[in-house]
C-alpha cells in the first residue's frame, strides 16, 4: 500500500498537499498519514505555565489534523493516520520517516508566491538523502489541476 505523508498546520500550503495526497491515495489505494508538529517552546516559564502553553499548543495541533482527517473521511472515506509530535519540524519529520519505512512520499505545499517555505527548503536540498520521494505541490495550482496531476 503507497503512504503519502502530510505536514499538517494552519497554512494554504498544508491544505493543498493534503489535497494531492488523498487524492493520489484515493487513486492508488494507498493511505494519507497526517503529521502535525508542535514546536518546543523557545522560552522557560514557571513550571505550571509552561506546561498549559505546551498543552495549549498541542490541543490546538490534535485539533487541526483532526479537523483534516474528518474532511478525508467525509470526502472520500479515507481513513488516515493521524500522529502529533512535538520537537523542531526538520528532525520530527526525519525521525518520522524511519519509523515508518512503508512511506511512499513525503508530500509538501509550497506557496504560492514567495519563499517556499523553510520544510519545502530543507528537504528540497536533502531529496536526493530521503528513505522516499519529494512531492512539492505548487500553491498556485487549483484543485482541478490537483485532480488532474494526482
Amino acid at each position: 500500500m503507497r503512504v503519502y505523508l502530510v505536514i499538517m498546520d494552519e497554512t494554504e500550503e498544508a491544505a493543498t498537499a493534503l489535497r494531492f495526497a488523498a487524492s493520489r491515495a484515493l487513486r492508488t489505494k494507498g493511505q494519507v498519514h497526517l503529521l502535525a508538529l508542535v514546536p518546543r517552546q523557545q522560552f522557560v516559564a514557571f513550571g505550571g505555565i509552561q506546561a498549559t502553553i505546551e498543552e495549549e499548543a498541542r490541543a490546538r495541533a490534535e485539533a487541526l489534523v483532526t479537523s483534516a482527517a474528518g474532511s478525508l473521511m467525509g470526502e472520500g472515506g479515507l481513513a488516515p493516520v493521524i500522529a502529533v509530535k512535538q520537537g523542531e519540524g526538520v528532525a520530527v519529520i526525519r525521525e518520522y520517516l524511519l519509523q515508518h519505512p512503508e512511506t511512499s512520499a513525503l508530500v509538501l505545499g509550497a506557496a504560492s508566491s514567495g519563499a517556499p517555505g523553510p520544510l519545502v527548503s530543507h528537504f528540497a536540498s536533502v531529496a536526493g538523502q530521503l528513505p522516499c520521494p519529494l512531492y512539492v505541490i505548487p500553491g498556485a495550482l487549483s484543485a482541478v489541476e490537483i485532480e488532474r496531476l494526482s
